[in-house]
């Protein structure tokens, strides 16, 4: 028997069967890279058909409270309004003074708000098949990518900081596979940019975002020690990178003199957000008259049905558990070991970001909502798994076929839902901001428009701020949301005294809140809901003019204060 022949033999018998599995993926082709023709043309086509697609939903609204915080602060900031200086808010600028400048280039409605948010999305799905291209064939990068389209940004298209940060999350994982593929310090620059911006925009991603950075980097060093990937110039480059966008904005605060209100509103959270928001891993928010409406209604087929169409809500919390549970896998597969491929490099820096990514939801809230603003990467995650090239085990190769086909058959009933919801609505709303389409009628808007004129102050209470920008009106004082148990009684003092000066035309107060705090906020203390100053305050200096209700039956209450008349 020759050397090479013992050689082989020894090889062989010494392999686990998941060396094996990685010994075959070192023997993997090169994959094509941006520069090739025939992906470049696949990307055009591709975010224009995203673009096409998310614009169907641009008119959209079912009068969430959320959407309003953005839309409103962007109008104050072009009123002349800093914000921390003259308004509140816990979240970081970026969104902020990026829809100001939008509405100052393009004009202030909701369209262009919501066109903005089409082209995020869209490019969002061009990133997810360009990551995807390095780990999948084009056939399964093209799915995951369409996927990305379909079921995201549709599941909750509002202008919200949230998906602008997943967007610039995505480019720094781009970006960091790029620097892996190449080390630069052009590069090392570009990566440490878009991670700082991912902070300015939300600074629990960014923070989750350069976590999985520093975890994936030391997971390449462990598998290819002898390759130095930051030299002295890319350290040098990459912290310029991290630095410059975190001194644009603090000397901006520091020449309006928001410094000291920058930073107390940036370090609010960690003593007030949590108290109310903190709910189990995987939290629906589904309130009992949801559950009634999926489970408890209708045919045994149509529940059936129902049940397979928001599946996807139950197990995509699940995906971060599993890829960090694969790279972990991979890590110690390749520990020590000499072929660790470029395809294993990508795996382990994107699991890293990801598994970072979801652990900033841990800790702020990790409920679906908050899980289905990383779907992009939720996505990319499921072409990786199922891919099936790089899976562990001859057992998870058995089944990944019907594994894969259940779990396409669901995003893509669970996208059809989200789309057959706009196709569906014929109600219009002429708003001071554009024209807007909802399920149902609107009454609130159409009565404050009648009766309140533009840029006059009302209070909108506690918690739907975007009434104020579909009217053009503006709170008093501060603070264009409240929820009680997070904010603060110091919070909620503060508005009353701005009640009390006399400034505030009228008050929508609306009078069912407390039955979403059950199941929306189900960890709020149940002082705060017992006992609410500010509603408090309203009811006994404020008398009742009209019974309101929007698209979704929320009532509210028009209210003056008990000395004047009706308008």
């Amino acid at each position: 028997m020759t050397k090479n022949t013992i050689w082989d033999t020894w090889r062989v018998a010494s392999l686990s069967g998941a060396a094996v599995v990685a010994e075959a993926i070192r023997a993997k082709p090169r994959l094509p890279r941006e520069h090739a023709w025939a992906d470049r043309g696949i990307t055009l086509v591709l975010f224009s058909l995203s673009l096409i697609y998310l614009c169907l939903f641009r008119r959209f609204t079912t009068i969430e409270p959320d959407e309003g915080i953005l839309l409103q602060g962007a109008q104050r900031i072009l009123t002349g309004q800093v914000l921390y200086r003259d308004f509140f808010s816990f979240y970081t600028p970026g969104s902020y003074y990026e829809l100001a400048l939008v509405f100052r280039m393009f004009g202030s409605s909701l369209a262009v708000a919501r066109t903005m948010l089409a082209l995020t999305g869209a490019t969002i799905s061009v990133i997810i098949y360009l990551l995807a291209r390095r780990m999948c064939s084009q056939a399964v990068a093209l799915t995951v990518a369409a996927f990305a389209t379909v079921s995201s940004l549709p599941y909750r298209f509002l202008v919200l900081h949230n998906w602008n940060s997943t967007l610039w999350a995505c480019l720094a994982l781009y970006c960091a596979i790029r620097f892996v593929e190449h080390p630069s310090r052009k590069r090392a620059f570009a990566l440490g940019s878009l991670a700082s911006i991912t902070v300015v925009f939300e600074q629990s991603k960014g923070a989750g975002l350069c976590l999985g950075l520093v975890m994936g980097f030391l997971a390449l060093h462990r598998v290819q020690p002898h390759r130095h990937w930051l030299g002295r110039r890319e350290i040098l480059a990459l912290t310029f990178g991290l630095t410059w966008p975190f001194v644009v904005t603090g000397g901006y605060f520091a020449a309006q003199h928001a410094t000291s209100a920058m930073i107390s509103d940036w370090l609010w959270p960690f003593g007030h957000y949590s108290a109310a928001n903190h709910v189990p891993y995987g939290y629906q928010n589904w309130s009992d008259d949801t559950r009634h409406e999926l489970f408890g209604t209708g045919s045994l087929l149509a529940r059936a049905l129902k049940i397979f169409a928001i599946s996807p809500c139950l197990w995509i919390p699940a995906l971060p558990l599993a890829v960090v549970g694969f790279a972990i896998y991979w890590m110690a597969l390749y520990w020590r070991r000499s072929f660790a491929d470029e395809a294993t490099l990508h795996y382990l820096i994107f699991a890293a970001c990801y598994g970072g990514l979801a652990l900033s939801i841990v800790v702020v809230r990790p409920d679906i909502v908050h899980f289905m603003y990383l779907q992009p990467l939720n996505c990319l995650a499921l072409g990786w798994l199922l891919g099936g090239r790089d899976l562990p085990s001859r057992l998870l190769s058995t089944i990944r076929r019907p594994v894969a086909a259940y779990i396409l058959a669901a995003l893509a009933m669970f996208s059809v839902a989200a789309l057959l919801a706009v196709l569906g609505t014929h109600d219009q709303i002429v708003t001071r901001h554009g024209v807007v389409t909802t399920r149902g009628k609107d009454t609130v808007i159409e009565y404050v428009q009648a009766r309140v004129s533009a840029g006059e102050t009302i209070l909108v209470y506690p918690y739907l701020p975007f009434y104020y920008y579909t009217t053009a009106t503006f709170a008093p004082g501060r603070y264009d949301y409240f929820q009680p148990g997070m904010h603060t009684t110091k919070q909620a003092g503060e508005m009353i005294s701005e009640m009390a000066s006399d400034r505030v035309r009228g008050v929508l107060l609306e009078t069912g809140f407390t039955e979403k705090i059950s199941h929306s906020w189900p960890n709020t203390p149940l002082a705060a809901v017992v006992k609410d100053p500010v509603a408090d305050y309203i009811v006994h200096n404020y008398h009742a003019c009209q019974f309101l209700t929007s698209p979704t039956d929320w009532r509210f209450l028009f209210m003056v204060r008990k000395d004047r008349s009706c308008p």
